[in-house]
Order: structure tokens, then C-alpha cells, then sequence
């Protein structure tokens, strides 16, 4: 029952992601300023996070917290990489719909094959090669634009600068991945403690990134902390929480992986977010998007899923087995003669 519970919240999670932001802007813009958003989610995980860790502290034997330099001096790295994924993350949905979005995330898949192949010499089988090569083909099919009543000056549905910062995206946040997900197992540490630290270095970069702004800016506006919550709505809040909620159901995925639970969750946000975009935002899928979706649905499960679920494969007799059925026919001829 933790399983489907854990599914459901991560597919209703990540489907909403790109339509709360969405919905957030005024006429394709942002009204606040959006770097402020990665930094609440920062703040809002490490109290939820430092709330656990003090439950957990109150019983006993106590949680194994590592407090080492050496290991502590890790947890900076991916604290980067994810503020400058989230601050990409905002630019990309300026120039493309959530439906695309949601089917460019999941180039991420490909990236984190590549990454594993070439820093943790993690060796991929043939078959899941071909799942990343065709979630490759998915993903551009649902973008080619087809030469109806549109004009065909442009092969693809949304602007090059849309595809480029999602293409970053993919590879921003398969990198953060792959190393938040060495952290989380490098040792058998509480997870909450490896929360806080992480969430401690991600929110001393979003405030220094915040202050950075501020300085080039002349501090014309004044200083962040004294408008951070300008043109924030009830939708804007629901980022927030989103964004948060997010990252600390990945991180409790990172440290108990269940591949088959993310397969199934993003094969269905990919649906859901298509189906709540034509209610909300009036959107016509193409043909296109809907074959690009089920391509990459079935890549996704390729790459996943266990190869005798793949396969039907049939049932091995083994020796001991089959040798006892000889028996059993050689007696039996053996009384009809």
C-alpha cells in the first residue's frame, strides 16, 4: 500500500508542476520575481526536515548522523546544480507549453544513461539502449509540427530556445540525480540529517543568488527580503509547496530507489498533464504529441522493467525434473505391456 500511495503522490506531484507554474504567469510572464521560488522550497524543506530529524532524535538509539568534513564538504555540489536546474526550469515554461515540458523532462532518462556509462562506468544492456534511443524518438515526434492549416516554416512547435533550455534541464537534473543519489547511499545516515544538509547549502545559494541579483541590479528595488513576496498569489504559493513537496519524495526515493515506482508515475504524468492542459488551457493535442507520448511510455518501460516482464520467457525444466518424468514414463509403459 506505501508503494501506490508513493506513485500516485509523485505522478499528481510531478503533472502539476508545470501547470501550477504555468498558471502562475500573467500573459506568458512572471508578475514575481521567480528566483524567490526555489528558495522558499529550500526553506520549507529544511523545517519539514529538521522537524523529522528531531522526532527521530527523541527516540531511541539515537539516528546515525555523520559529521564529518569529508563528507559533509560533498553535499554543496548538487546544492548548485539544483539552483541553477530550478532557475532553467522557469525560463523553459516562458517558451514552451506544460504538455512539452513534461515530454522534454524525461530526456533526463537518456542524460542519466550517458552520465552512468561515463562517470560510474555503469553498463546499460542493448535493450536499454534502445529504450533511450527511442525516448529520443518520442520526444522529437511529439514536437514536429504538421503542415495543416499551420504554416510550415518551422519544422517543430515551439521555439529553439525552448528545446535548448530543456535539453539543459535533462542534463542538469540527471547530473544532480546521479550524484544526490551517491550521497543518499554513500552511508547509512538518517535521512532527514542528510536532508539538512543538503537543503542548508540549497538555500545559502538561492539567498547568495538572490543578494547577487540584487547587487547587479543597483539595488534600485531595494534589497530582496523586503519584496520577495511581490506579485505572490494563492497559485505562486502552490509552486512553492509543489517544488518543495517534490524534491523531498525524490530524496526519500534516492535513498530507498524503486525504478519501477518512477517508471509508472512519469508514464502517467505524461497523460495526466496533456489531459488537465486541454481543460485549462484550451490546448489541442496533435497527432504527433500523442504518438510521441506512447513512444516514450513504452521506452520508459523498456528501460525499467524487469526483463522477465519484457519477455515470455518460457518455464526452464529443471534436471532433477525432467529426469523424474522419464521415470514416470518409462513405468508407465512398463504396466501397459
Amino acid at each position: 500500500m506505501q508503494w501506490y500511495f508513493v506513485a500516485v503522490l509523485l505522478t499528481v506531484l510531478t503533472s502539476s508542476q508545470g501547470i501550477l507554474t504555468t498558471l502562475s504567469q500573467s500573459n506568458g510572464k512572471y508578475k514575481y520575481d521567480y528566483a524567490t521560488i526555489p528558495f522558499l522550497a529550500e526553506v520549507f524543506k529544511l523545517a519539514v526536515s529538521s522537524f523529522f530529524l528531531w522526532r527521530e532524535c527523541k527516540k531511541s538509539p539515537l539516528p546515525k548522523m555523520t559529521t564529518e568534513w569529508r563528507t559533509v564538504i560533498l553535499y554543496p555540489i548538487p546544492s548548485i546544480i539544483y539552483l541553477i536546474h530550478n532557475n532553467v526550469q522557469f525560463a523553459t515554461l516562458t517558451y514552451v507549453d506544460t504538455s512539452t515540458y513534461q515530454i522534454m523532462g524525461n530526456l533526463k532518462i537518456v542524460t542519466t544513461g550517458i552520465l552512468f556509462r561515463l562517470f560510474l562506468g555503469r553498463k546499460l544492456s542493448t535493450l536499454q539502449w534502445m529504450a533511450i534511443v527511442l525516448l529520443a524518438v518520442g520526444t522529437t515526434t511529439s514536437q514536429v509540427r504538421g503542415c495543416g492549416e499551420a504554416s510550415c516554416d518551422s519544422l517543430f512547435s515551439a521555439p529553439i530556445q525552448g528545446y535548448m533550455l530543456g535539453v539543459l534541464s535533462a542534463c542538469l537534473s540527471a547530473l544532480a540525480g546521479i550524484y544526490t543519489e551517491f550521497l543518499m547511499k554513500k552511508n547509512n545516515d538518517s535521512l532527514y540529517w542528510q536532508n539538512i544538509q543538503l537543503y542548508t547549502f540549497g538555500t545559502i545559494f538561492n539567498m547568495a543568488r538572490l543578494a547577487l541579483d540584487d547587487f547587479r541590479g543597483g539595488f534600485e528595488n531595494g534589497p530582496w527580503w523586503q519584496r520577495i513576496f511581490n506579485g505572490y498569489t494563492i497559485t505562486t504559493w502552490m509552486v512553492v509547496l509543489n517544488l518543495g513537496s517534490t524534491g523531498l519524495l525524490v530524496s526519500w526515493l534516492m535513498k530507498h530507489a524503486d525504478n519501477i515506482v518512477k517508471v509508472y508515475s512519469t508514464s502517467m504524468a505524461m497523460l495526466l498533464t496533456m489531459i488537465i492542459s486541454i481543460f485549462l488551457f484550451s490546448f489541442k493535442p496533435t497527432l504527433q504529441l500523442f504518438l510521441g507520448i506512447i513512444i516514450c511510455m513504452m521506452s520508459l518501460h523498456m528501460y525499467f522493467a524487469p526483463s522477465n516482464m519484457l519477455l515470455d520467457m518460457p518455464v526452464t525444466v529443471k534436471p532433477d525434473e525432467e529426469r523424474e518424468k522419464l521415470i514416470e514414463v518409462s513405468v508407465d509403459r512398463r504396466t501397459h505391456s
